[in-house]
């Protein structure tokens, strides 16, 4: 007998977009990412652009993982192999657990769109205080790719019934 999935549950998701040159009118990776959060049913916790900085990247993650509103957090831009991409290095370090199989994925995903240019990816995810944590690239065709193709899918158990709301249902119930 086949157990039916879980109902779709929204999710309070907030963005964060690591950058020193965007603001909130030419975010487009920002901009694409709560409008395809919604149109995925979830809910847009909040928005906020923070400086390339580590310490104010990690200032600002550990805010969103001590809120007990958010559930998801989605941070853009720093995951390259400039010297400003420190996004990873400031994050990683607050994970209680490490998600690589998000970054190889993800990788494996982007090699069909840009081919061995995903080597310079060091997009990665974790969970930190019960907070699902994606450092996603900044480029929007990146976030699109992470979003559609990695991670909506397991945040719906309509589409993923073995995904991360498995995770979430369990700690509901603890």
């Amino acid at each position: 007998m086949h157990k039916a999935a879980p109902e779709f549950r929204p999710l309070n998701i907030r963005i964060l977009t690591a950058s020193d040159t965007r603001k909130a009118a030419d975010d487009k990776s920002g901009d694409y990412l709560a409008e395809a959060l919604q149109s995925s049913g979830h809910v847009l916790q909040g928005r906020q652009i923070c400086r390339d900085e580590k310490y104010d990247i990690r200032a600002a993650a550990s805010a969103a993982i001590a809120d007990p509103a958010v559930e998801v957090l989605l941070i853009t831009g720093g995951t390259g192999m400039f010297d400003r991409d420190i996004t990873p290095d400031a994050v990683e370090i607050l994970f209680d657990r490490a998600i690589p199989g998000f970054g190889e994925v993800f990788r494996a995903v982007s090699m069909q769109e840009i081919g061995l240019s995903t080597i310079q990816s060091r997009a990665s995810a974790g969970i930190a205080n019960r907070t699902l944590i994606f450092c996603l690239p900044g480029s929007p065709g990146a976030c699109r790719t992470a979003w559609e193709q990695v991670i909506a899918p397991q945040l719906d158990p309509r589409i993923n019934s073995c995904g991360f709301t498995r995770v979430f249902n369990a700690w509901d119930k603890a």
